[in-house]
């Protein structure tokens, strides 16, 4: 019985983490190629330094999962990106926990990037 507890509560725990987090747009790779050209989007990427050097879109600036994201300018929409979009959904709750209003996460990331 208590077994049966404690499974039910890991899998609400592992259900309740991959929620969108509440105020953030989850966008696909697709619609993030419509997004490039403007001026009013922050765009970062979160992957470490050696990850963004093998492989980036040119609009991304990296800011590695840990920096300080209170650096960013606020009245911008923040667009976040990683390598699979785990890392950039935990960027993006810290971004929201700072304050940041628009915040945008890329789905996928670049794992689903076709440039």
């Amino acid at each position: 019985m208590e077994a049966a507890i404690v499974i039910g509560l890991l899998i609400l725990f592992i259900i309740w983490r991959k929620l969108p987090t509440k105020g953030v747009i989850g966008i696909k790779t697709e619609q993030l190629k419509t997004m490039l050209t403007d001026k009013d989007k922050v765009f970062i990427d979160v992957r470490t330094p050696g990850e963004y050097s093998g492989r980036h879109i040119v609009q991304f600036k990296n800011f590695p999962l840990g920096s300080d994201l209170s650096k960013l300018p606020t009245g911008k929409e923040i667009v976040v990106i990683c390598q699979s979009g785990m890392r950039s959904n935990r960027a993006c709750k810290q971004l929201k926990k700072l304050g940041y209003d628009k915040v945008t996460n890329v789905r996928g990331g670049m794992n689903a990037w076709r440039g």
